[in-house]
């Protein structure tokens, strides 16, 4: 079957204990670096999960597929907003995290079996704005982006 697939890979000076909980289970401070957005789970194999808005909308949700913290993190994802996003059906969010001397390398891989996928190619806009937010602020303790799209790119839409 054909695929669509997005890769991303970033190191972070951190530890994987606290990237595994910025990823999860913090959810103040995901809001930060998710623009407002989190995700809400009980973070274990079998878990439902929602990316959820600042005002309640659930814009993704799905189940954890694996989770073997602060290691490896599977979830199904399905988008709930976009209705041509949506009729994709199920998409595969893989997130590995592995020591490397004083970072974190973060390997975060985006999968549906499904070619030229609208939903992949959103996600791909997505990822690389929240992974270099989290990196910042784990780093730094601030934001590199304070809006998930600038102005000039809103207007255009």
């Amino acid at each position: 079957m054909a695929r669509s697939t997005f890769v991303y890979v970033t190191y972070i000076r951190t530890t994987p204990e606290r990237l595994w909980s910025a990823l999860t289970t913090d959810t103040e401070f995901m809001r930060q670096y998710w623009f407002g957005m989190h995700c809400e789970s009980e973070w274990t194999t079998g878990a439902s999960w929602q990316l959820v808005s600042s005002s309640g909308e659930v814009f993704d949700a799905g189940e954890i597929v694996a989770a073997e913290p602060p290691r490896r993190l599977v979830i199904r994802w399905r988008h709930q907003k976009r209705p041509e996003l949506t009729a994709e059906g199920d998409s595969l969010c893989t997130m590995e995290l592995e020591s490397s001397g004083t970072a974190v390398k973060l390997t975060i891989t985006h999968t549906i079996e499904r070619e030229h996928s609208k939903l992949i190619e959103a996600v791909s806009g997505g990822w690389p704005k929240l992974l270099s937010n989290l990196k910042s602020l784990l780093e730094t303790g601030a934001l590199a982006l304070a809006e998930p799209y600038p102005a000039a790119d809103a207007a255009r839409s």
